[in-house]
């Protein structure tokens, strides 16, 4: 299985081969190799009309088969990139997700599963988070003895909190990197504050941190979504407007907001597993662990996913559960109205055979042996 992720940093295609097999109520995810693959500066433009949307689409959909024609597997699973994820009162209205899988199709000879937000917002669902999808699998052996939540710092934050005895629940928390990347853009010219070094060296302004926590998104309950429709450089300018404010002191402060309205999602949880690229940003991390001082705060890579293509493997999961008519949505996450067989198939070259729709509903997510890994 390939897996195929853009987020919303639109910063990397990340990609994910996996073997995965069915153990009566337990996928077994074997991690064969990932890699992530830079993304062209033609293809990160804001689509302004249909001309635009048309182009994008069809760029990203090649973009994305010439990627998958480089790995070896039996089917694509993409994720697409999401253009826009429209949310209005905590209600989510409908979502854009873009790369045209026929282009995957054609590239590679094989079946596309993809489109897996469109029919859990069509349930009712956000769309969203559909990491929850693993994490409720993977972290019901971890969280049988005290509650364990899975955090992934992206473009937008999102967390799966699972506690035995309650219902899983699961939010986008707010920006993840992305009010970071947005400001190192506009300070440095580069995509993002290397190795937090700015945030390291600057003080959280208070004033500013208050402006930012008052946005509603954050009282929202759960299950709640949001995208860099909302959390963008618009976003940041009215936040910062009259203050003075030097760029140390800016992305500490945009550090701490990321990691104090994640920390309070995961606030029950003992163990705290993160995934995403804000696991390589030494001041979000360190300040995540000073907001959880009860948990034990560890990287995916310690339990067999790789933080960097955690995501990329769950698109291969929901591929592999489409493939068989499984749910791949979590009803109490998504706010979906129930569970939902996600994704619409594009075939290959060869006629479309489907195997027999899967009888024993999956309980759990086992993580095996990795052969490879790039």
């Amino acid at each position: 299985m390939i897996g195929l992720h853009s987020g919303t940093s639109a910063d990397a295609v990340d990609v994910a081969v996996a073997d995965l097999s069915l153990d009566g109520p337990v996928v077994v995810l074997s991690p064969v190799e990932h890699a992530e693959h830079p993304f062209p500066e033609r293809l990160r433009a804001v689509p302004t009309g249909a001309g635009d949307v048309c182009a994008l689409d069809t760029g990203l959909g090649q973009l994305f088969g010439r990627i998958a024609a480089g790995y070896r597997g039996d089917l694509v699973s993409s994720l697409g990139q999401t253009a826009h994820h429209r949310v209005e009162n905590g209600t989510c209205l409908g979502t854009l997700q873009l790369g045209e899988p026929a282009w995957i199709a054609e590239a590679t000879g094989l079946p596309v599963v993809s489109g897996f937000r469109q029919r859990d917002v069509a349930a009712g669902g956000h769309g969203a988070p559909l990491a929850s999808a693993l994490d409720v699998l993977w972290l019901a052996e971890l969280s049988r003895t005290a509650p364990a939540a899975a955090l992934n710092l992206g473009g937008i934050a999102n967390v799966t909190l699972v506690r035995r005895g309650h219902p899983p629940s699961a939010c986008d928390t707010g920006p993840g990197n992305a009010l970071l990347d947005a400001a190192a853009q506009r300070i440095t010219g580069t995509p993002c504050d290397v190795d937090g070094a700015l945030a390291l060296r600057g003080a959280v302004h208070p004033g500013l941190l208050d402006r930012l926590l008052a946005d509603p998104h954050y009282a929202r309950p759960a299950p709640k979504s949001t995208g860099k429709e909302h959390f963008n450089a618009g976003h940041l300018d009215r936040a910062t407007e009259g203050l003075a404010l030097t760029p140390e002191d800016l992305l500490a402060t945009l550090v701490e907001l990321t990691a104090r309205t994640a920390a309070r999602a995961c606030a029950d949880a003992r163990l705290v597993v993160v995934s995403g690229g804000g696991t390589r940003n030494p001041a979000l991390m360190a300040a995540l662990r000073r907001h959880l001082p009860g948990s034990d705060v560890r990287p995916s890579d310690d339990l067999g996913l790789p933080a960097g293509a955690k995501e990329a493997h769950l698109t291969a999961l929901l591929g592999f559960l489409a493939w068989h008519g499984l749910p791949g949505n979590v009803p109490a996450a998504t706010g979906a109205r129930g569970p939902r067989p996600l994704g619409s198939i594009t075939p290959g070259r060869a006629p479309l055979r489907l195997p027999e729709p899967a009888t024993t509903p999956v309980t759990g997510l086992r993580i095996g042996g990795s052969r490879a890994r790039t």
